[in-house]
């Protein structure tokens, strides 16, 4: 993510920067702790006087640290999805690209009844968005005709061994491991060691390459779903990202901060300030409602200063914002991992 970043205001920076003005990006670790995300949006606004803060990525941090924002007009664009985080009264200082927790966990559960299950069970641990999973899967699944059950476990705890037991008891035909990298390790190899049969699906955010590598056992991991939004797979702009990361497959949260920069900085120039209020102002009518079609910085700029109106389409999809500040729509891509690498099942 700092590298797609980074790489949006280099090229900026070199074709004359905004408003005349060389653009700095700097760069914070929320170490994933609301805490240290305090701290560093903090810093970020009382120190290096920042106009938008992007990237924030677990819903903790984001609820944190959006207070911050809002209060003192520094615009936040996050990648979190929590139901609640666009609930908050951010007055408009506030996007997200990434589609919030009903739109997500209303595709899983329809991609869930695509594979047949009848009896689903879901393990995840307290997050902002618990309790909305269970109530949209309840929605969801029975209207396919599958019953679900759940429950909460202790991420930091070193075996769910009990919790594994628990879900059994139930005759899951297929369980949604909806936790964070370290714990769903942990939790794929209770249910091997358990004796689990059935289909296992996660997020694409914990179950990925590092969980493979971590779990160091292929048959504990194969034939293993996950899912996350689709980037915009074939753009112009989800190419320079791979380009500025140096991987073929960037992953949704990479394609979205590029997406963040790209359009904080065409907000700045069409307000002509480099303030959040600008951003706020600005950020629709760069993106949504007509104009020149751009997928990147540099060409929106030109645009921008020529006096002609731009619609930006970037490498996570069009980035049309409801007035909440979600994102309308995007695409979902699914995979399986297969003999230890992850093999494309759809994008839908």
């Amino acid at each position: 993510m700092a590298k797609a970043a980074a790489s949006v205001v280099e090229e900026v920076n070199k074709a004359g920067g905004v408003l005349g003005r060389r653009v700095v990006l700097v760069s914070e670790d929320d170490q994933t702790s609301p805490e240290a995300g305090v701290r560093a949006a903090r810093k970020l606004i009382d120190v290096d006087k920042v106009a938008a803060i992007m990237g924030t990525w677990a819903s903790s941090v984001t609820t944190a640290v959006a207070p911050l924002c809002w209060e003192s007009k520094t615009f936040l664009c996050t990648v979190s999805g929590a139901d609640s985080i666009t609930l908050l009264p951010h007055q408009g200082f506030l996007v997200r690209t990434q589609p919030n927790s009903r739109l997500q966990v209303t595709r899983v559960g329809e991609f869930i009844l695509s594979l047949g299950a009848k009896k689903v069970f879901t393990m995840i641990p307290q997050t902002p968005f618990t309790q909305s999973t269970f109530d949209i899967l309840g929605q969801v699944l029975p209207k396919g005709g599958a019953t679900h059950q759940s429950l909460i476990y202790d991420d930091k705890k070193t075996t769910y061994r009990t919790e594994v037991d628990q879900a059994l008891r139930t005759q899951p035909d297929l369980i949604l491991a909806n936790g964070y990298t370290p714990d769903t390790v942990v939790l794929l190899k209770d249910l091997y060691r358990a004796g689990f049969k059935g289909k296992i699906l996660g997020f694409a955010y914990s179950i990925n390459q590092k969980l493979i590598d971590q779990v160091g056992q292929p048959e504990v991991v194969e034939g293993v779903y996950n899912f996350a939004p689709s980037p915009a797979e074939g753009s112009g702009a989800y190419e320079r990202v791979k380009a500025a990361v140096g991987s073929a497959n960037p992953d949704p949260y990479t394609s979205q901060i590029y997406d963040h920069t790209n359009l904080v900085l065409m907000s700045m120039a069409l307000g002509k300030a480099a303030t959040g209020q600008a951003i706020k102002d600005n950020i629709r009518k760069v993106t949504q409602g007509g104009g020149k079609l751009v997928d990147n910085a540099v060409d929106g700029l030109k645009a921008i200063a020529a006096g002609e109106k731009v619609d930006y389409s970037g490498a996570s999809g069009p980035c049309d914002f409801d007035d909440k500040g979600d994102i309308l729509d995007c695409k979902f891509r699914y995979e399986q991992i297969k003999a230890g690498k992850f093999t494309l099942v759809k994008i839908a």
